[in-house]
């Protein structure tokens, strides 16, 4: 179950290297996903819940969604990855990874997965020696794009890049909330108990992860936010830290950001994993429990 809600963090809250491929689900029969936006009299900020991982051909616009892009002078999202240019991601990624001391990689999961680990790692592209040497989670980062890989990936399929390219074509800025080495600094003060369980689901058999994702998508495109809540909070139940790192701090910086940007006028549009806008904890909530006038529009 750990594992389980360490993927829909990364397909519902986020991090960088969960830019890096998509997974195929099933088309959503009439997808929309949840929109908000919270102004004051000269200020409108628009908030979208994404999902960081789609099919190649997924439709998820509307026309509420395309009116908010179109009237947003930029957009804003958790951090900015150039799939032609990775560089920036991979030397964030290689700051991180190492430490001494580190059990061989094979220790870390329960022996009877180990043929399914060392295959993973024969199919990455990876030297075996070099995985002996990475912290847990920058191991799983590795081994899950394999398991993408397996159940059918794009790179470019992801809603931020989506946008990103929209914005960018009407030449609009584009701006981070996190850098991606904050981002994955998260991961990195994570427990080992929690990296060990996100290696181990790295490495299931391509079927369960594609089930897995087809669930999250189909949540996701019906805009079921109180359902996206029930989810996160049956999952993190077992892992405090979890929420506290990837999930709380994240939702409360996000919502002092926005209250500043109130302060200047225009539009803007934020683009943000879908489980940092639900629940009680979400960004949504602490805006609305600091007053700030907050409507949903999809």
């Amino acid at each position: 179950m750990l594992f389980k809600s360490l993927k829909r963090f990364l397909a519902f809250v986020g991090i960088a290297s969960a830019a890096w491929a998509a997974p195929l689900a099933a088309r959503a029969p009439a997808a929309h996903p949840a929109l908000w936006e919270v102004s004051d009299p000269d200020t409108t900020i628009y908030l979208f819940g994404t999902i960081h991982l789609l099919p190649p051909n997924y439709q998820w616009r509307t026309p509420a969604l395309d009116k908010a892009i179109a009237s947003s002078d930029s957009l804003y999202v958790e951090t900015i990855v150039d799939p032609a240019h990775p560089e920036g991601i991979r030397n964030a990624l290689l700051s991180l990874d190492r430490s001494q001391g580190l059990p061989p990689i094979a220790d870390r999961v329960d022996p009877s997965r180990r043929p399914l680990l060392e295959s993973a790692i024969a199919k990455s592209g990876v030297p075996r020696p070099a995985f002996d040497k990475m912290e847990t989670w920058a191991a799983a980062f590795r081994l899950l794009g394999v398991q993408f890989a397996q159940i059918g990936l794009q790179g470019e399929a992801g809603v931020e890049q989506t946008l990103k390219d929209s914005f960018a074509a009407r030449g609009k800025p584009i701006g981070e909330l996190e850098t991606n080495a904050q981002q994955l600094g998260f991961f990195d003060v994570l427990p080992e108990k929690a990296q060990r369980a996100l290696l181990e689901g790295s490495i299931q058999p391509p079927e369960a992860a594609g089930k897995d994702f087809d669930e999250m998508i189909r949540g996701w495109a019906s805009g079921d936010v109180d359902a996206i809540a029930r989810t996160f909070n049956h999952d993190l139940a077992e892992s405090p830290e979890l929420r506290d790192v990837l999930l709380k701090q994240r939702n409360a910086n996000w919502s002092q950001w926005i209250g500043r940007r109130l302060q200047q006028p225009g539009t803007v549009m934020i683009a943000v994993g879908a489980g940092h806008l639900a629940g009680p904890d979400s960004v949504i909530s602490l805006l609305k429990r600091q007053g700030y006038r907050v409507k949903r529009v999809q």
